[in-house]
């Protein structure tokens, strides 16, 4: 059994117009929507055994501030990254539960395809900032994940949350 928890990064700032879009940081209620996402994932004993990435400045900070006990590994190939992609990266992973942090569209793309069926949520199908699905594949490693093979554990976004 693996287990994946998909999320895309907290809030970010748009003050400053002259940065790149790479280089966006988190603004102020994207800061506190990562530290309750990793408070909610420790709460849940979703702990991953590693993380897998965007490179982009907000999706680091995200990681960051989740303030988990795993390795991260910083992988440009997420940055604008389609669902191929992002298949393509998951079945390579290592470890029994991966966190993968990365950006919409593709992110909510991947969510979607992954699933059977989609958690009763309204949000589900927008993949707001902060959303984050946790779903579980029956299967040996990585490589047999595959479209619709995955079941929805849990689904949440930061405004779900207090802290």
């Amino acid at each position: 059994m693996k287990r994946l928890v998909l999320m895309r990064h907290a809030k970010s700032g748009w003050d400053d117009p002259t940065l790149d879009d790479h280089d966006r940081v988190l603004n102020g209620r994207g800061r506190s929507s990562a530290r309750m996402l990793g408070d909610w994932l420790r709460a849940h004993d979703l702990l991953p055994d590693v993380a897998l990435v965007s490179d982009a400045a907000r999706t680091r900070e995200t990681f960051e501030r989740l303030k988990l006990d795993c390795a991260g590994r910083l992988l440009p190939a997420l940055y604008e990254a389609g669902p191929e992609q992002m298949w393509a990266i998951l079945h390579r992973a290592q470890g029994e539960t991966v966190l993968m942090i990365g950006h919409n569209p593709g992110i909510g793309w991947l969510a979607q395809n992954l699933v059977a069926d989609a958690p009763p949520h309204p949000r589900f199908f927008d993949y707001p900032t902060g959303a984050t699905l946790v779903a579980e594949f029956d299967v040996v490693d990585w490589s047999g994940i595959g479209t619709g093979k995955g079941r929805a554990i849990e689904f949440i976004i930061p405004r779900e949350l207090t802290g």
